[in-house]
């Protein structure tokens, strides 16, 4: 038997609109978001050229919802019947269930490209080469092990068996419906592509998770990968090798500070120097800065945010110092003292991460803001 090559990948999510992503007044963030997870179809496709992959099994979610809009569903059906010599194989995942988007695979089967196939049967299919061994998700949420079906799922002998599910490895819950991580000892596959988890996270060397090909959270901190699978012949290991397809890089970083630093140099030293308009950037500032810091810290932070795609400063845990020059700054004397100095005794009245505490030196070092900035 000769090696059977394949793409897998997953959690497309196509049409999901990004509504967490705030939309500055100038910008279009969302519309970039959206364009680049359906422009991921077209990365694919080049990938699987490029490995010589015939096939791309899209583990689950290939929809966000299961009534995507037609612009949605027909642009991405003719991206996929584009590629040609390369089939794709759709699983019903939890977005884009059987029972709630059966209009949804009904048009895949009825209107799709000749090499777009609805996978909705749990039933071997005949990929030649391999036979793939499916396990729909019928509706969101079932509670139970759907790859349960597998090892019952007759091949002929000395086949390649290629499992193809939707679900966790781990669940804390008592639904029972985690994908045990031994599925491909107990149904004797050669590989179990798995989709649902949004990040690149190997299970087993037979067992993994591409990840979504276009991330769409803060969470994974790297781009989009899919995974190029040659399954060398049956028992061999398979060999996998990580294709980038993410355009967007989705980033986290910690930005710790002490009395006295420079909050800006600190803040510069820590962003990327290139590709920002590609970046959605998140920092969380810690520690302690005076009033000057925080107003140093915001400016440095807004001068630095219409670079990136998006930008975010969390500043939960950055506590506040204060001295008395400074709230002399603000004013010695009259109303603007006044409330500053009540705003002043709120925080000092409870615990610095108490919700009353953190309110009140946000407001005060607004305040202190707006009079710095009248004054200059």
């Amino acid at each position: 038997m000769t090696e059977f090559r394949f793409l897998h990948t997953s959690d497309l999510h196509l049409g999901r609109r990004f509504a967490n992503i705030p939309q500055p007044p100038d910008g279009h963030i969302r519309g970039r978001l959206m364009a680049a997870r359906q422009d991921a179809i077209g990365r694919i496709a080049a990938a699987a050229r490029a490995q010589g992959a015939g096939h791309v099994v899209v583990a689950g979610d290939s929809f966000d919802t299961p009534t995507p809009s037609a612009t949605v569903l027909r642009q991405s059906l003719a991206a996929m019947g584009e590629a040609e010599g390369i089939d794709w194989w759709l699983l019903p995942g939890n977005h884009d269930n059987l029972r709630e988007a059966e209009p949804l695979w009904e048009t895949v089967t009825r209107d799709g490209p000749a090499n777009v196939h609805a996978v909705t049967e749990t039933a071997p299919v005949d990929l030649g080469g391999a036979h793939l061994l499916p396990a729909p998700v019928g509706f969101r949420a079932e509670g139970r092990d759907l790859t349960a079906a597998l090892p019952g799922m007759a091949t002929p002998e000395g086949a390649l068996r290629l499992g193809l599910a939707h679900g966790g490895v781990v669940d804390f819950t008592e639904a029972g419906g985690a994908v045990p991580p031994d599925r491909d000892r107990t149904a004797g596959l050669d590989y179990l592509a798995l989709g649902d988890w949004h990040g690149r996270m190997q299970v087993s060397p037979r067992v993994q998770y591409p990840g979504s090909p276009e991330q769409d959270r803060f969470l994974h901190g790297r781009r989009g990968v899919c995974l190029s699978v040659t399954l060398p012949g049956p028992g061999a290991a398979p060999l996998i090798e990580e294709v980038e397809t993410g355009v967007f890089l989705w980033a986290e970083a910690d930005l710790p500070l002490r009395a006295g630093q420079d909050p800006a140099a600190a803040l510069a030293a820590l962003l990327p120097a290139t590709g920002r308009r590609e970046i959605l950037q998140r920092v969380r500032a810690s520690g302690w800065a005076g009033l000057p810091q925080q107003v140093a810290l915001s400016r440095a932070a807004d001068r630095a945010a219409p670079e990136f795609a998006h930008f975010e400063l969390r500043r939960d845990g950055l506590g506040t110092l204060y001295d008395d020059a400074d709230l002399d700054e603000i004013d010695r004397g009259g109303a603007l003292r006044i409330a500053a100095d009540r705003l002043k005794a709120e925080v000092d009245a409870g615990p610095p991460d108490s919700a009353s505490a953190q309110i009140a030196g946000a407001a005060l070092a607004r305040l202190y803001a707006y009079v710095r900035e009248a004054a200059e």
